[in-house]
């Protein structure tokens, strides 16, 4: 296996674009990933792509497709990888492994969504063997309940109120206002954050993050060829996926089997984490920041927990005291995370691939985290898909 880098990285601006279609924003991920790589469309090798029937891809969630007819076919292979809002997690990891074999040397990862309005609606099909359908259809429960379970049970467990949820949104949308390509860059004071309707108690409508419309992208290629672009490029030191172990707890159809242990936990985003910082050789004191999937803001004080970044309970403490902050100890999605940004759900892991590159760079103006050499991502998705790499410089 050889070393893999990051050698460009795009990124189009989130928001609702009902101007423009899926092809607009991964054409100009894409345009501004070659451009930061400095290299030409026809150098590209391969695409691993993000897709789902959401949208783009023919219907058929072939996103990767779309891109090439777009930028124009030349050949190549395609990889399409659906997995829910881990999908472009993994993509990058398919693209990590194909450079990384020496089966190409410059590949492209691209994710990109047009998502619908209103609650995410997980199944395509009316399907009673659909442990997703039947969770929505027989008990109601969509997104938004899920995550008003598990923040109620933390608050049963640790003693976290509203106020700790309502800082954690606080503190994002601080570093959103920095960030041009977040779909909400402005500050929200507690007060409002309290004051915005309650959705599914004890989330209110400002700690549910938005369907949004997005797009990112990534160039990878041998660590070689990137070392003579520039003498201190971005690596990619881990990079693995993972799925859900059973009886962790979390309600992924009609019902569940106890853990024996307790604890609640998505498995999937355990096993990635703690995959990738073996395969980097790394210990918790080597990561400089985090970029997590912060659907709420439950996840933000509950997975660095989960993942032995800190003491159970101690997320609450922490981002009261601003320790989650850029010069904090533990900088988490300075990038503002979906919590300014919306989930398009198969570009998730590029856009926390962008921020890291930018971060490791130097190059992410207001919300900049000091000395960044590592950083690691974190994404989540349908189907208990969880994805997990590590960025050093």
């Amino acid at each position: 296996m050889r070393d893999v880098a990051v050698l460009g990285v795009g990124m189009h601006p989130f928001g609702k674009l009902e101007n423009k279609s899926i092809k607009d924003l991964c054409r100009h991920a894409v345009s501004e990933a070659l451009k930061d790589a400095g290299i030409r469309w026809h150098e590209v090798q391969a695409i691993a792509a993000g897709s789902s029937r959401f949208s783009g891809g023919k219907g058929w969630g072939l996103n990767g497709n779309d891109v090439s007819e777009d930028m124009g076919s030349t050949g190549l292979p395609i990889y399409n990888l659906s997995a829910g809002g881990a999908a472009a997690g993994n993509a990058f990891n398919v693209g990590h492994l194909l450079v990384a074999t020496g089966v190409h040397d410059m590949v492209l990862v691209v994710g990109g969504e047009k998502m619908p309005a209103g609650f995410i609606q997980t199944s395509g099909v009316e399907d009673e063997t659909d442990l997703e359908f039947l969770r929505q259809r027989c008990i109601g429960l969509p997104g938004p309940a899920f995550w008003g379970l598990l923040a109620q049970r933390r608050m049963m467990d640790y003693g976290t109120t509203e106020e700790h949820y309502a800082a954690a949104v606080v503190k994002a949308h601080k570093l959103g206002v920095h960030n041009p390509y977040a779909r909400f860059q402005k500050e929200f004071s507690q007060e409002q954050v309290l004051k915005s309707a309650m959705v599914n108690d004890p989330l209110r409508l400002f700690e549910i993050c938005p369907v949004s419309d997005g797009a990112a992208a990534v160039i990878l290629c041998s660590a070689e060829r990137a070392r003579r672009a520039t003498a201190s490029p971005v690596l990619v030191a881990s990079s693995c996926a993972a799925t859900n172990l059973f009886g962790d707890g979390l309600l992924r159809g009609v019902s569940t089997p106890l853990p024996a242990d307790g604890r609640f936990m998505h498995s999937e985003c355990d096993s990635a984490v703690r995959k990738a910082m073996e395969l980097a050789g790394m210990g918790h004191q080597d990561i400089d920041l985090i970029e997590l999937q912060d659907n709420t803001p439950y996840y933000e004080l509950a997975w660095p927990e989960e993942w032995g970044f800190c003491a159970p309970g101690e997320s609450d403490r922490m981002v009261l005291q601003g320790e989650t902050m850029p010069t904090g100890r533990l900088p988490i999605n300075p990038s503002g995370g979906l919590t300014c940004f919306g989930e398009a759900s198969t570009a998730v892991g590029l856009v926390q691939a962008c921020e890291i590159t930018w971060q490791l760079r130097g190059q992410a103006g207001g919300r900049q985290v000091p000395n960044a050499r590592v950083g690691l991502m974190q994404s989540t998705g349908l189907g208990g898909n969880g994805a997990a790499a590590i960025l050093k410089r």
